[in-house]
């Protein structure tokens, strides 16, 4: 290190930093990955906090890869889950996940999904493969299936038939190897043993001996108990009671084939029926039987169910408690019919044989209230083609339905056989019934009669032509209701409609402004005075003129061709200041404009604030409207000695500035072609300044003052007449100048009055490269700004002030036309010089 100098030594440390972070990077990512193998390999040890979304199909893949390495079943490796903290829920998710995986690649074993549940009576130790005839499981499948009880198995989040594991030991229950039995001797003698059924069917007593159980039912177990316990000087039912129960109970191996989802050998408890192993393999699939099952017991069919009576009518007559090795059948189904339209349960359906039609539409819950029920459209499957047939409503109870038929319930007509329709100015708008020899007049008093707004010149009737085209009839109204021979006879759908004098013209309304409580637009009356107006807007505000209250309104005479032509018609009146009832002629009329004025001489309080260095800083009121800025700082007890008296400021808001009251500035609209000035100086303006000026600086309400002029000379030309909300501020003196814009490094620096504009630039660095030096300008504390001014080609900048800021603008951006600008300028002069000369030759 000694031979590189002191360059060649950072840059050699720079390098290594750099290495380090580099390979800081790898490790953290080759930890990663590993963590990632490490999941691929096993499951975490701890699985409290275990997401199954957060793994990919991969990763969950090469579990159950690891798994049966290992020789774990699925059943075996949640088991493993769950130990190490596993929540139900991701358990759930996750069995489901290795479901869909095993689904798409038709892996071996599947996870147990009969959902046997941990209680105080507990399954015997049993592996549950869960295959069907070759090994391999089905997926889960969409419960959008249209067969009718599909949904019954097919929602994964059910768990309908699960048995009870609580209930007390029922009295037929058979005895079996691995059952626990718990055996209590209460009395004269007490005894409590827990004792398992051994292969051989034996459970061996302690003191008295060997006693074989199996194939006995627990009522049975029960009495041979006694029997032994007897047998061995216990004085049974002599003053020795003896109970037997149920402890743990065994599994037995159920074999479910045909048309399942699942098909395969499942261990269940002993205590399971039939519904719970076709739960377990996922009950039948599209093709499987939901109606002929068949439950196989020593080659003899011990029962047969029809799952129809559970869906249908909640029955559980054939769900008979399974025996191990007992087989579960479903067939392919015998005949499908689908039935489709206004019925309540639309689904497909299987049938047995005698059963008819009717019994397909009493499964599918009868027809919905819109059913059209005469008459049912079946799409029948005759030979190499479709026929379509209709069954009438009396032959729904007689036919058989047959292969593939499809029965489709037609909805009612959307129309009436007997409706008219009125609305409009009746008191009962709406539909009637259509009797015989109805009439127009007839209606319109079946609907009320005619409202008082009623328009009686005219009506009219909507009608239906024969091909349901539309035809408009019109009545008079008045002679409908006064003469018989003038009334009309209605027609089914006549739809009729009696106008209101309302909708004839504008809502009416008068219009009230100035001070008043509530200003605004109000209902027109009739007969409706000025007063009553002023009642309905609140009253007067404070302030107000009862007097001279002027009224505009509309004129319908106007001479257009007549430029002084009168526009309005306008009306001064006077009313009662308490608003008090006054006979007075002068009534409003639709459309009306009240204008109410402000007493003459009223002034609201009006208040300016002084800041800073003053002896008495805060909110002072105007007492005189020629109030000037020296009479204030009179009125704050003058300035202090540390006041920078060429650094006082007037901030005005733009309400002050218009000359308005800021208290009604709301009040102010700017003629459109005002605002629109407004708006093309203000884009003009923008446009002459670079993007990185802020604009917001040139829009302050700052009104610059001398306010050592104005106390030297008070009362003269700058001393200003304070408004309302004005804001006078007097700093202390200041000691920084601040430069910002584009300079190398915007800062604040120390003022020195020798210091010229260029040496506070260089202060802050100097100009940057894209400064705009020529358009570099000084704004004051006073709040007025100015701008450098050019001489020839040198800039004269503007004097520095102690508390000023120095900004410089950036240059407007190039237009990347320069070249082509300077070619044009220069064809323009040279073509201009060719004509000069011209014109010289031909005068000599």
């Amino acid at each position: 290190m000694q031979f590189l100098g002191f360059k060649s030594y950072c840059d050699y440390h720079k390098i290594m930093n750099k290495f380090r972070i580099y390979l800081s990077i790898l490790v953290v990512v080759f930890s990663l990955i590993l963590s990632s193998s490490v999941f691929a390999q096993s499951l975490p040890q701890n699985m409290s906090s275990f997401n199954v979304d957060d793994y990919s199909d991969a990763q969950l893949k090469a579990v159950l890869q690891n798994a049966q390495s290992q020789g774990l079943n699925d059943s075996q490796l949640m088991q493993m889950a769950q130990s190490r903290g596993l929540p139900a829920s991701q358990a759930q998710r996750l069995q489901s996940r290795l479901a869909d995986i095993r689904r798409k690649d038709g892996s071996v074993s599947a996870v147990d999904t009969t959902g046997n549940t941990q209680s105080s009576r507990k399954l015997s130790n049993g592996d549950n493969n869960n295959q069907d005839s070759q090994g391999n499981t089905t997926g889960l499948f969409s419960d959008r299936s249209r067969i009718f009880g599909a949904s019954l198995f097919r929602n994964s989040k059910a768990n309908t038939f699960q048995p009870n594991l609580k209930l007390a030991t029922p009295v037929n229950y058979i005895v079996g190897p691995d059952d626990k039995l718990h055996i209590n001797v209460y009395g004269n003698s007490v005894a409590n043993w827990q004792l398992t059924v051994t292969p051989e069917g034996n459970i061996n007593i302690p003191g008295v001996g060997i006693l074989n159980v199996a194939g006995k039912t627990i009522e049975q177990a029960t009495v041979a108990i006694k029997s032994k316990l007897a047998a061995n000087n216990y004085a049974v039912d002599r003053g020795t009671s003896v109970q037997v129960s149920l402890g743990d109970i065994r599994t037995i191996n159920v074999i479910l084939q045909g048309e399942l989802m699942k098909p395969g050998t499942y261990s269940l408890s002993s205590l399971s029926t039939a519904f719970d192993a076709l739960f377990a393999a996922g009950g039948p699939n599209d093709i499987g039987s939901f109606r002929k099952i068949e439950i196989i017991r020593n080659n003899k069919v011990v029962s047969k169910l029809d799952l129809y009576d559970f869906i249908v009518n909640g029955s559980r007559k054939s769900n008979i408690v399974l025996r191990d090795q007992d087989i579960i059948h479903v067939p392919p189904y015998g005949i499908h019919v689908e039935l489709k339209g206004e019925v309540k349960v639309p689904a497909i359906f299987e049938t047995l044989p005698g059963e008819k039609l009717q019994d397909i539409l009493d499964y599918s819950g009868g027809f919905t209230d819109q059913a059209y029920t005469e008459r049912i459209k079946v799409d029948q499957v005759n030979g190499q083609q479709h026929r379509f047939k209709d069954i009438g409503e009396n032959d729904y109870k007689n036919y058989t339905p047959l292969r593939g038929d499809k029965y489709t319930v037609s909805k009612i007509l959307d129309r009436y056989e007997n409706r008219v329709i009125i609305d409009g100015a009746v008191f009962r708008p709406g539909e009637f019934e259509l009797q015989d020899g109805l009439s127009v007049s007839k209606l319109i008093k079946n609907a009320g009669g005619l409202r008082e707004d009623a328009f009686t010149g005219r009506g009219s009737i909507i009608r239906l032509n024969a091909d349901n085209t539309i035809q408009q009839l019109s009545f008079n109204v008045q002679d409908v209701m006064s003469n018989p021979s003038a009334d009309i006879v209605l027609q089914r759908e006549d739809s009729i409609s009696i106008t209101s004098v309302f909708d004839l013209h504008d809502r009416y309304k008068v219009t009230i402004k100035g001070q008043v409580r509530r200003a605004g637009d109000f209902a027109y009356a009739d007969s409706m005075k000025v007063a009553d107006l002023i009642l309905k807007a609140g009253g007067f505000a404070e302030g107000a003129s009862a007097r001279r209250i002027e009224v505009s309104r509309r004129v319908f005479d106007s001479d257009p061709s007549q430029k002084n032509s009168r526009v309005a018609q306008v009306y001064s009146v006077n009313v009662d200041a308490n608003l008090k009832f006054e006979d007075i002629n002068f009534s409003l009329k639709p459309f009306d404009i009240v204008s109410v004025y402000t007493l003459p001489g009223y002034e609201t309080q009006k208040v300016v604030k002084v800041e800073g260095e003053v002896i008495f800083p805060g909110y002072y009121t105007i007492e005189k409207k020629n109030e000037k800025v020296s009479d204030l700082v009179k009125r704050a007890g003058g300035l202090t000695r540390s006041a920078d008296i060429e650094g006082g400021s007037l901030k005005r808001d733009n309400a002050a500035v218009l000359g308005v009251d800021k208290t009604k500035v709301d009040t102010i609209t700017l003629s459109k072609e005002r605002a629109e000035r407004i708006r093309r100086l203000q884009r003009s303006f923008k446009d002459t300044l670079s993007s990185s000026v802020d604009t917001s600086q040139f829009r302050n309400n700052y009104v610059g003052i001398d306010l050592k002029k104005i106390l030297a000379h008070p009362g003269e030309g700058d001393d200003l007449i304070l408004e309302n909300g004005d804001v006078l501020r007097i700093p202390k003196e200041q000691q920084t100048v601040r430069v910002n814009g584009e300079v190398l490094y915007p800062s604040a620096v120390v003022y020195s009055s020798g210091k010229t504009f260029k040496g506070y630039v260089l202060n802050a660095g100097g100009f940057s490269p894209s400064a705009l030096k020529r358009a570099a300008y000084v704004v004051y504390t006073n709040g007025t700004v100015k701008g450098t001014n050019k001489f020839l080609f040198f800039n004269i900048h503007p004097k520095v002030k102690p508390g000023s800021e120095i900004f410089v603008p950036k240059k407007l951006p190039g237009r990347g036309d320069t070249g082509q600008l300077i070619l044009g300028y220069t064809t323009g002069l040279a073509s201009l010089g060719a004509i000069i000369l011209g014109i010289l030759s031909l005068r000599k």
